[in-house]
């Protein structure tokens, strides 16, 4: 799917059917359209933390050539865990941030600071 969201409802068969461009939008402009709504911009940046520690450990991993399933090995656990903390379904405790850091010759740096007014 890449960076397209389709808006509207599409009908699944066993033939593919093209979602019109017309109710396609880019990602982008999916995300600023929902942003305007108060409540799906509190819940969006209430998650943000999350994803940016996924996104960062999919960047590491992948940097350092390894799949999901070496990662695991390297700390002991299953695959699907480690696809769990890169889906930012999972908040990792510290210890084990630290562990994966270990794992991947990477440095934990846990920052809390005051809010910034906009």
């Amino acid at each position: 799917m890449g960076d397209r969201a389709t808006v509207g409802w599409v009908e699944r068969s066993e033939t593919h059917h093209p979602v019109p461009k017309e109710r396609t939008l880019n990602w982008k402009e999916q995300k600023k359209r929902l942003m305007r709504d108060p409540e799906f911009r509190r819940e969006y940046e209430a998650l943000e933390p999350e994803y940016r520690l996924a996104s960062s450990l999919i960047r590491l991993r992948l940097a350092k050539g390894l799949t999901q399933e070496e990662l695991a090995r390297r700390l002991h656990t299953k695959q699907s865990a480690i696809a769990r903390l890169e889906s930012g379904s999972s908040l990792p405790s510290l210890s084990t941030a630290k562990r994966v850091a270990e794992a991947l010759d990477a440095e934990l740096d846990v920052v809390i600071r005051p809010k910034t007014v906009a």
